[in-house]
């Protein structure tokens, strides 16, 4: 089964990096000097001990449905796009956590979910795809119950 996760576009956050710590506060977001374990969603890897990134809420599941959710993220100001990552590559972001994986069909109905090492997600991953009814999956880093990416399946 091949797959690929995908982070976050920094288009979506751009508009930020030029406000002040004030105008990101009355919005909710945080600018702070990233400590050890900080993952960016854009480029789907951890942010450098006293890099610049913002933390902010972030809806990742939308829509009307009971699983609509969203929650705190942690953006790089120096990012850069991870875009689709190559097949089957899991980003050492997730590889080197405990992670959840919910499982959505095209409604954005959760239909299964499960939580493995990070070291092992490919099994999971596998498993999730071979219900038919799953069209995505969400990982999020288990300890904080964080998003971290989404998966889908590779043409």
């Amino acid at each position: 089964m091949s797959f690929r996760f995908s982070g976050l576009s920094m288009e979506r956050f751009s508009g930020l990096l030029a406000l002040s710590d004030a105008a990101l506060r009355a919005r909710g977001i945080l600018r702070l000097n990233a400590e050890p374990g900080y993952p960016c969603r854009v480029s789907l890897r951890d942010a450098d001990p006293g890099e610049s990134v913002l933390l902010l809420n972030y809806e990742h599941q939308s829509g009307p449905g009971p699983f609509r959710a969203s929650g705190p993220i942690f953006v790089r100001e120096a990012a850069e796009d991870a875009g689709l990552l190559l097949e089957n590559e899991v980003p050492d972001v997730v590889r080197t956590r405990l992670v959840s994986v919910r499982a959505y069909d095209g409604d954005g109905m959760m239909v299964e979910a499960d939580v493995t090492e990070g070291s092992r997600v490919e099994g999971l991953i596998e498993t999730l795809f071979g219900h038919e009814s799953v069209a995505y999956l969400h990982v999020h880093f288990a300890r904080r119950g964080c998003y971290a990416c989404r998966v889908e399946r590779a043409s």
